[in-house]
């Protein structure tokens, strides 16, 4: 009489999943210390990657606040005595040379072009008194530089052509001058009274310079009042506008052209794409005596998001090191738990379970506790996204991406971890197991 075969148990997932729920819940403090490590190493990366990520777009935006579609011309070097100054310290651009890029059949990717004369000056308002930043310029400056307005009008084409005494100030200024109402008042600046038109809107600070303390004043006026003008009817910058972001280049080309037509300075006008305009500047100047540079918004956005990224992946780096240890403790944790229950095993194994179905509820136990921690470290990092910036002053951005991938590293971890204890209590012997004290 032949004896039947035993049947391998089945065991359906669900089952699989509840007795590890219960095992997890059966030992709750070496759980939670198991979690602990995944938890604080996903919460250290999401908040790392989230601050560098923030700390980019913050930089990204300062720049471009400085204008849309910004190019920036500024002079040559001047030498003095023998010593040679560094760019931007020379008299080289002039009037004519932003009249001149305005040309659009010299330019017709140049949108605006505003020409700008900077200088220092001192602001009377009654008793007192402040030194800012007086910035003469046309009415196209406002639309170059990105700026609007908090209240009043900008300056006005028939303030350049009658020279007017107006003044359209930041908000900085109107703060420290003590003025009640911007619009309206009076200030003296050079000794001469000038009546303020406008109040730009706040703008924040761009580096260690403070963009809403400054006076803005009609070219012609700086040259009748202030005496800013130089005897070539020199400027400090010229801003130009592209027409368009994918049409920068272009303007850069055109603008580098006929810059280095007009000063005759036998330059190439060969420039590279946008995203290379500060190497072709420096590669144009090293061969020839140019004595402009043109500067973009990518090129210096480009540069500063370059060391933003290398720090953020720095830190990551280091953050992620708690992570490799949480997932060690994982591990040793899933070791212990096979050395504890090694004649539980036997005695499944004795009943008819196979290995896969003990490896199965092992790895199924280490990827719970990875996947716990990874929720509760995400969790903890949205929440340090919504506390930190009012703490700190930086902005925490989190991206559903990441969080995706953070929850799938952790579960890479719990299953990593849970590979070589799961082996090991699939290779035990049933006799060997339950003689096991």
């Amino acid at each position: 009489m032949s004896v039947p075969a035993l049947r391998t148990p089945r065991v359906r997932p669900g089952e699989t999943l509840a007795i590890a729920l219960e095992s997890v819940r059966t030992h709750r403090m070496r759980s939670l210390l198991t979690v602990l490590g995944i938890w604080i190493g996903i919460a250290s990366v999401t908040l790392t990657v989230g601050l560098g990520q923030g700390a980019q777009q913050k930089v990204a935006d300062q720049i471009n606040s400085l204008g849309s579609n910004l190019l920036v011309v500024s002079p040559g070097s001047s030498t003095t005595g023998g010593v040679r100054a560094g760019r931007g310290t020379a008299t080289t651009l002039t009037l004519a040379d932003a009249q001149a890029l305005a040309d659009p059949t010299v330019a017709p990717d140049v949108a605006h072009v505003a020409p700008v004369r900077t200088t220092s000056g001192v602001l009377t308002s009654g008793s007192t008194t402040w030194t800012t930043s007086v910035t003469a310029t046309t009415p196209e400056w406002l639309g170059v530089r990105a700026r609007s307005l908090a209240e009043g009008r900008f300056l006005t084409a028939q303030d350049e052509t009658t020279a007017a005494h107006v003044l359209v100030l930041g908000g900085t200024t109107v703060s420290e001058l003590g003025l009640r109402t911007g619009v309206g008042s009076t200030v003296t600046l050079g000794g001469t009274a000038f009546t303020v038109v406008g109040v730009l809107a706040d703008s924040g600070s761009s580096g260690s310079t403070d963009e809403d303390d400054l006076a803005v004043t009609p070219l012609s006026t700086a040259e009748a009042v202030l005496g800013t003008a130089g005897s070539n009817g020199s400027v400090s910058s010229i801003y130009l506008q592209g027409a368009s972001g994918d049409r920068l280049s272009a303007a850069y080309q055109e603008a580098y052209a006929a810059l280095a037509t007009r000063h005759d300075t036998g330059a190439t006008t060969t420039a590279g794409a946008t995203t290379g305009t500060a190497r072709a500047a420096a590669a144009a100047a090293s061969t020839s005596s140019v004595d402009f540079s043109i500067t973009s918004q990518q090129s210096l956005v480009q540069a500063a998001t370059s060391t933003s990224k290398t720090l953020t992946v720095l830190l990551a780096g280091i953050a992620g090191i708690s992570l490799l240890v949480g997932g060690i403790g994982v591990m040793n944790i899933m070791l212990v738990s096979v050395s504890e229950r090694i004649r539980e095993i036997g005695l499944r194994k004795a009943l008819g379970a196979p290995p896969a179905l003990i490896r199965r509820q092992f790895l199924a136990e280490a990827c719970l506790l990875a996947l716990a921690g990874g929720v509760l470290g995400l969790g903890t990092g949205y929440l340090g996204a919504l506390l930190l910036p009012s703490l700190i002053d930086q902005p925490v951005t989190i991206s559903l991406p990441a969080s995706l991938g953070a929850l799938g590293v952790a579960l890479a971890v719990g299953v990593v971890a849970g590979v070589y204890p799961a082996s090991r209590a699939a290779r035990l012997a049933p006799i060997d197991a339950l003689r096991s004290d």
